[in-house]
């Protein structure tokens, strides 16, 4: 059962990525501020629950979300400052682009840096406890899913369309046989 709030009585905002051990294409960060009565009975981890689902909630945060906000951090700032700094750099950006401004800041992971002074918690497997960061996962995947969808057309050698950029013996066969494109991340181990 996920939790509501990390830090009750104040406006706090859940934030997560999607993206980060993929060797092709940006990582998308999101953050949202849920009403105090969000309810849905999918809201989960957005790796634990169907495509469809995913699809059919997202629909559904972003319309009921007091704020929310996706961004993307492409392939060649994540060469420039590595994965997890982007990683954080994305869910500074999403949270600088909510209309709200939130009190507290819930975070998927162990790791975030200080953002306008606004207090923060590092939950490790946070998407799967609390509401307001697994609708940040499902948001995030669901925008970096649908923009890897968009981008095979360019690149239909790579197989975009089912491994979503992630490492899999197809796309790392591509890799082998026609090269990398900008899209792909060069500090990354790709072969």
């Amino acid at each position: 059962m996920l939790q509501s709030f990390h830090t009750k009585n104040l406006i706090e905002a859940g934030c997560d990525e999607a993206g980060r051990g993929c060797l092709a294409g940006p990582v998308f960060a999101a953050a949202v501020i849920l009403p105090d009565d969000f309810e849905h009975p999918q809201l989960n981890d957005s790796k634990q629950i169907t495509e469809k689902n995913r699809d059919t909630l997202r629909v559904i945060i972003e319309e009921k979300a007091l704020a929310w906000a996706v961004v993307a951090v492409s392939p060649e700032e994540i060469d420039k400052i590595n994965i997890l700094n982007a990683s954080i750099l994305g869910m500074q950006r999403a949270l600088e682009q909510l209309n709200t401004q939130p009190e507290h800041i819930i975070v998927d992971g162990n790791r975030f840096k200080p953002y306008n002074f606004i207090p923060y918690t590092c939950i490790v497997k946070g998407d799967a406890k609390f509401k307001s960061i697994a609708a940040a996962s499902i948001l995030a995947k669901t925008h970096r899913d649908e923009y890897m969808l968009k981008i095979h057309e360019s690149y239909p050698n790579y197989g975009w369309d089912t491994n979503k950029g992630y490492p899999t013996v197809k796309h790392r066969a591509a890799i082998a046989e026609f090269g990398t494109t900008k899209l792909h991340r060069k500090t990354f181990k790709l072969l």
